[in-house]
């Protein structure tokens, strides 16, 4: 067109309905009348628009700014009508070879923003509508979520009526679209960008109509006209200097699709409307449409072009969108990230009037409009340059969503802190920010009932919250289910499993990070044989929550009971040595309770074996001597059982052996647990599989009962009963053959390792005398015990640390020196 002479020739010849005027050669066209567009500025507005909207729309050059010349960057193509034979590839052939600084420098000249910050997102809806709706009669398009104009090769004879009004934008005799959906390869997308769904912001349209027509009328003036396209856009930068940079765009946009929209208008209404039809006639677009199969590709690389520049458009606006309470637009963070924007603008621009420019080749060309590769380089170059703007932009956008989402995830924790350490009349407060759920969500799962439970049911409850990863030992699980089962205050405490899987500082910002199949079934697996609540999946736990359990109550691996008192307090951060050392007498699992549970106890069989097996409160009532033993070195508890045996029978003293193994029982445990049983040397606690939970128990507990002395603010130095349970501790760690501990009834007890044990049995003969009564054995044995000292020693301790109490001086049960500390890493299978 920009080389069409459209004025009447100096002597014009009249012309038959069949003759065809083909001018050789064409003149740019001065006038910079738009042909096809009605020229808005023309109906220009109050006075007022002057001063806001129209600024330096009376520069003569974009190379101008503030009085100095800027040499243009780069040399770039001339818009306008392509002249037969004319050769573009040279002159493109350094299209970005421009220094980018220098070209931002010289766009961030043009840039003086006084213009209120508008949000422009409703304009862009109409813009997205427009590039929707307006398609080649040869395509069909759709938006789907993100900014992009897909563009399939399904020729259209003609457009429905009704699938015009519509605006349906995919058409299948065997599916029924809904207006408000997308739909894109077979899936469907709930439309939330455009014109069906969006709620265009009448008063926004209202004030960027005048500069959006005048610019429309620019593009095609100036594309018209042959001028330079970085010189034009940079006069369409100046025009719009007073504008943010997404405004420009969106404002750029627009007044590009009147143009798009419009020429597809009448090309779409030609074969129905005689107006559209003359129109069309007078633009020659018959012939272009008669060939449009020859211009396939041409569409195709203008839609693709446009996909980029609408992809670019919302990112850019996205920017804007970012809450500055988090993230200031004056921040360090936001200008590096956004630094590339006036460039993307820049090239938007000059993209859109490439696009205007192959738009206006068209009308009027006829059969001799050919598709130079020059022109379609353009394209393509562009659509590439954009596609690295693009990326570049959505990395840092991702930097800035990020950065953003770690503000608010810590304004978010900080409120969760405030809400954990705060007063509250219940704990529906506390257990609400502890877990993702609405008002009419049941994100609690029973495990005996099989049913979806509100947090509701534990209000103002005791809520015992039992935290783990997904493995979660099943001999730890079976205790506890036998606790469970003997619990009496059922009303007043209820157990609530929250399993802990993601790490929040590795998970996204949208929330818990989805779980793998193989998880997934552990989780499964573990829920099933709780008879308590557990949560219904672990992605309903807060990010904060897990976070704060992390920080302030120092979960890591092991399972943990915190107990939430009925106001949301957390009352005890781990309340499972008071679960294994005194079971459900431990409730309400306070401090307080738990020096009241020790006040009465004194070192006895009954404190370091309690009931774990029921045969022991019977051996107890009929005042026989208790043998408690360990190890795992079979020949050793051979020797020792057959010994103590002959020793009882020799005085006279009633002996039941137990065999109570080592902590974190392994193979050689059940291999000597089968061997004791079946050669009958003592009483063992099952067999089967179920010695495993008595086993662990017996030790879990003793370890327990450490804790829970420590806590009451007793030590080594000062305490019986916790030197005592450190000596049966330190056996069991200590590379020793076995141990055992005697009782009798509840009063006397002792305990010695193997290096003691079988010297002291062998030369029972000395100190038989000692015992003229059974009730006497134990005490004659301890006195024979204490006054045997090996030559030398090798005593170890081995304490679990898994909840940070570990003591930093400990002493030795056989010297009472200072033992020396180690750091051990451990991974046994036995």
């Amino acid at each position: 067109m920009a080389n069409r002479n459209l004025l009447p020739p100096s002597n014009p010849l009249p012309l038959t309905t069949t003759e065809r005027v083909v001018a050789p050669t064409r003149a740019p066209l001065q006038s910079g009348v738009h042909d096809f567009v009605t020229d808005h500025s023309l109906i220009r507005p109050a006075s007022h628009h002057d001063q806001v909207v129209d600024h330096h729309m009376g520069a003569t050059t974009a190379n101008h700014h503030h009085g100095q010349q800027v040499a243009v960057p780069l040399s770039a193509p001339v818009l306008g009508r392509r002249q037969p034979g004319r050769q573009g590839d040279h002159d493109r052939s350094n299209f970005f070879s421009s220094d980018d600084n220098a070209l931002t420098k010289q766009i961030q000249g043009t840039h003086a923003p006084d213009v209120q910050e508008l949000d422009v997102k409703p304009l862009l809806a109409i813009v997205e509508d427009i590039m929707r709706l307006a398609t080649p009669a040869s395509h069909d398009t759709n938006l789907i979520p993100g900014g992009q104009i897909v563009a399939s090769s399904q020729h259209v004879d003609k457009l429905d009526d009704k699938a015009f009004h519509n605006t349906t934008s995919g058409h299948d005799n065997n599916k029924v679209y809904d207006n408000n959906k997308i739909y894109d390869n077979n899936k469907v997308y709930e439309s939330k960008i455009y014109g069906s769904t969006y709620d265009h912001d009448a008063d926004i349209v209202r004030v960027l109509a005048y500069p959006i027509n005048k610019i429309s009328c620019e593009i095609v003036c100036k594309s018209s006209a042959g001028g330079e396209s970085h010189t034009v856009t940079m006069h369409l930068l100046n025009t719009l200097s007073n504008y943010s940079w997404a405004a420009k765009v969106v404002i750029t946009f627009a007044a590009f699709a009147i143009n798009y929209g419009e020429f597809w208008l009448v090309e779409h209404l030609q074969a129905k409307d005689p107006l559209a039809k003359n129109i069309a006639t007078l633009k020659d677009l018959p012939d272009v449409m008669a060939h449009a199969g020859a211009l396939q590709q041409k569409f195709d690389q203008v839609l693709n072009l446009l996909n980029q520049v609408l992809k670019v458009t919302h990112r850019i606006i996205e920017f804007k969108e970012l809450p500055d309470v988090y993230i200031s637009h004056d921040s360090p963070e936001y200008m590096a990230a956004t630094a590339h924007i006036p460039l993307a603008v820049y090239w938007i621009i000059r993209s859109l009037l490439v696009c205007a420019s192959t738009l206006l080749n068209l009308i009027g060309s006829g059969h001799e409009y050919i598709t130079s590769t020059a022109e379609s380089w353009e394209i393509s170059s562009l659509a590439h340059k954009l596609s690295i703007i693009l990326e570049h932009l959505q990395t840092q956008f991702k930097n800035c969503r990020d950065f953003v989402e770690k503000k608010k995830e810590e304004d978010e924790y900080k409120r969760f802190v405030i809400i954990m350490t705060s007063a509250h009349v219940d704990n529906m407060k506390v257990l609400r920010a502890m877990f993702r759920s609405r008002e009419d969500q049941r994100p609690l799962y029973h495990g005996r009932t099989k049913t979806n439970e509100r947090l509701d049911v534990l209000r103002s409850k005791y809520v015992l919250l039992l935290i783990s990863d997904l493995e979660l030992p099943l001999e730890e699980l079976h205790i506890l289910n036998s606790i469970h089962r003997q619990q009496t205050d059922r009303h007043e405490y209820e157990v609530l499993w929250l399993p802990v899987i993601h790490d929040p500082s590795t998970t996204t910002a949208a929330g818990a990070a989805t779980m793998t199949p193989m998880q997934e079934k552990a989780f499964q697996d573990l829920r099933n044989v709780m008879p308590w609540y557990s949560v219904d999946h672990p992605s309903l736990v807060e990010r904060v929550a897990i976070r704060y359990i992390r920080e302030y109550w120092k979960f890591v691996h092991m399972p943990m009971l915190v107990v939430l008192d009925p106001h949301g307090k957390p009352s005890n951060h781990d309340a499972l040595p008071m679960i294994w050392s005194w079971g459900t007498e431990a409730f309400p699992f306070t401090g307080e309770h738990e020096k009241y549970l020790w006040a009465s106890k004194i070192w006895n069989i009954s404190l370091l074996a309690d009931n774990i097996d029921a045969r022991i409160p019977l051996w107890v009532e009929e005042n026989k001597v208790i043998c408690l033993y360990g190890g795992e070195d079979i020949q050793w508890i051979r020797n020792f059982t057959r010994k103590a045996r002959e020793v009882a029978e020799a005085l006279h003293v009633p002996l039941e052996m137990l065999y109570v193994g080592k902590r974190n029982p392994k193979e050689k445990v059940r291999s000597c647990n089968e061997t004791i049983a079946k050669e009958r040397l003592s009483n063992v606690f099952a067999a089967g599989d179920d010695y495993y939970d008595y086993v662990w128990f017996f030790w879990v507990r003793l370890w327990g009962l450490w804790n829970s002395r420590k806590k009451i603010g007793m030590t080594v130095e000062n305490d019986v009963i916790m030197r005592e349970i450190l000596d049966v501790l330190a056996y069991d760690s200590s590379n020793h053959q076995g141990w055992a501990a005697f009782s009798w009834s509840n009063r006397d007890i002792t305990k010695g390792n193997a290096e003691k044990l079988m010297p002291v049995l062998d030369n029972y003969a000395q100190w038989a005398y000692k015992v003229d009564r059974p009730d006497r054995f134990v005490r004659a044995l301890d006195e024979e015990l204490q006054g045997f000292h090996p030559e030398h020693h090798c005593t170890r301790l081995i304490l679990p640390a898994s909840d940070g109490q570990i003591s930093e001086r400990v002493v030795c049960s056989e010297c009472g020196k200072t033992m020396d500390k180690f750091v051990l890493y451990s991974c046994c299978t036995d």
